[in-house]
């Protein structure tokens, strides 16, 4: 077995409206996979069929290798959070734990050790109603890790968190990967994705617009040479130099921008140097992977 999930052709119709059309992706063993797209775009259809919560109108799918049709067979081994944790406010983080090992069959040795592994340790006795947003959504992935899954799905783990409490979840999913869980992560902060995905699927309105490694996706994009003069009045000369030299080129805010990627950077500048212009700065960019999104959805 080499995917985590591996899903064709999935489709879910409500009615007139579809939800997820034909969709086929992959998600490979011990990595993490970032889901993103628009709300509204179908993440939460999906999850919810992978989990067995809803059935396909259309498709196939395999977690862990074990067919969607039958999810009793892989659950166990899967971990999931999705729309915000559910906890007795009243009830410490670690009593809460306590009560969900015991409904669930885990072993209570689980509890400190989950505590510990989420950065709430030093917290575990205080009162769930007393916890930072950061802190309560730490503990519900705590409460997802209880059966040791080997997958683990986050719907939107980091919604309404500050930055503190979305570098504390980053890391957090970080070091899950590193120690061999898979995590499937939907969000629509791409930013975010950007740092801890090894690969992603991408969906828009209910279908995959892109499904592979991220280095890939980005790699593909067109990078930006964006150049400062100067002075500005040899703007113009360098948009000509560029263009004389079959690049597409533009005049944006006090710099230019040239379709060309960094290599190109050290021909301008000889170009530009050659033509009597001094250059203040000479930068290659290339797109995130919010701009790359934005790009493909057209959005």
């Amino acid at each position: 077995m080499t995917t985590a999930i591996s899903v064709s052709d999935l489709t879910k119709v409500y009615g007139e409206r579809s939800a997820l059309s034909h969709a086929t992706f992959e998600v490979p063993l011990g990595t993490v996979c970032g889901f993103v797209g628009p709300n509204g775009s179908g993440k939460t259809t999906t999850i919810r069929m992978l989990l067995g919560l809803i059935a396909p109108t259309g498709g196939t799918g395999t977690v862990l290798g074990q067919s969607i049709s039958h999810p009793e067979r892989y659950l166990p081994q899967v971990g999931a959070m999705i729309e915000g944790p559910a906890f007795y406010p009243a009830l410490s983080g670690a009593e809460n734990l306590k009560v969900l090992a015991s409904l669930g069959g885990f072993p209570q040795s689980r509890v400190s050790e989950l505590l510990e592994k989420v950065g709430l340790a030093d917290r575990g006795g205080s009162k769930y109603k007393t916890y930072s947003l950061g802190m309560k959504q730490r503990l519900g992935i705590a409460a997802a890790l209880l059966p040791n899954p080997k997958l683990l799905v986050l719907d939107e783990p980091t919604n309404g968190l500050d930055p503190s409490g979305i570098q504390e979840v980053r890391n957090l999913i970080k070091d899950l990967a590193s120690d061999g869980t898979s995590v499937f992560v939907s969000s629509h902060l791409l930013s975010e994705l950007e740092m801890i995905s090894e690969s992603l699927v991408m969906l828009r309105e209910g279908k995959v617009l892109f499904a592979g490694r991220t280095q890939d996706l980005l790699a593909a994009q067109i990078a930006t040479l964006v150049v400062e003069p100067e002075f500005t009045v040899d703007l113009n000369k360098l948009v000509e130099i560029a263009t004389r030299h079959g690049k597409e080129a533009s005049v944006d805010s006090g710099s230019v921008h040239i379709v060309a990627d960094a290599t190109w950077g050290a021909t301008f500048n000889r170009l530009a140097f050659n033509a009597g212009i001094t250059l203040s700065s000479l930068t290659a960019t290339q797109p995130t992977l919010e701009e790359t999104f934005f790009e493909m959805t057209g959005e």
